[in-house]
């Protein structure tokens, strides 16, 4: 049996989407984490409805929150920033939760990864957030330039971070380190 790979990064910000009209997030210094996600976060919840992200259901239809928590690296979006000719693209313009830094290719984390913080939280990783135009109609109005709306989701394709669920509830809180366990990876062929 393979050693799963560990890797150590950090906790750049926390953040909450509390409007429900409103795809933007807004920094805590930290967060109660429960088992229905971030604490006063619009995305909180055990299940929620079903969607275009799920089109096996009807649209609707109610299923397990595999979509707690959203997360994105600082490596990514300065690289999705340069792609597009941007100063900047700041984590709560995407709706995130949290900002990590010092995990190589964050996105490309398989499922199952562990993500153990320092106050006793534990994440562990749903998917892939596959990028889309909400956050492109944010920076498009953030820079007055349209043409970002359509071109964000094909900059931030595998560099849009990943969506979590809570394993075990804690704390976490900006500046706090996270220990990465990825699970050993077996390729599935028929």
């Amino acid at each position: 049996m393979a050693v799963p790979i560990k890797l150590t990064g950090h906790v750049l910000g926390v953040y909450l989407g509390q409007d429900p009209h409103s795809l933007v997030t807004t920094g805590q210094p930290q967060v109660k984490v429960t088992w229905a996600g971030l604490d006063g976060d619009k995305h909180a919840g055990i299940t929620r409805p079903s969607d275009g992200r799920t089109p096996h259901y009807p649209r609707g239809t109610e299923i397990r929150n595999d979509r707690q928590i959203s997360i994105v690296s600082l490596e990514e979006l300065d690289q999705v920033a340069r792609d597009l000719a941007l100063p900047e693209i700041r984590p709560e313009w995407l709706g995130a939760n949290l900002l990590l830094s010092g995990v190589p290719r964050l996105t490309q984390l398989p499922p199952s990864t562990r993500l153990f913080f320092s106050q006793g939280a534990v994440l562990l990783v749903e998917h892939e957030n596959n990028p889309c135009t909400g956050p492109g109609r944010v920076l498009a109005d953030q820079f007055a330039r349209a043409d970002l709306e359509t071109l964000f989701p094909k900059a931030a394709f595998h560099k849009r971070g990943l969506v979590a669920c809570v394993e075990k509830t804690g704390v976490i809180s900006r500046g706090d380190e996270v220990r990465v366990e990825i699970p050993e990876q077996i390729i599935y062929a028929v």
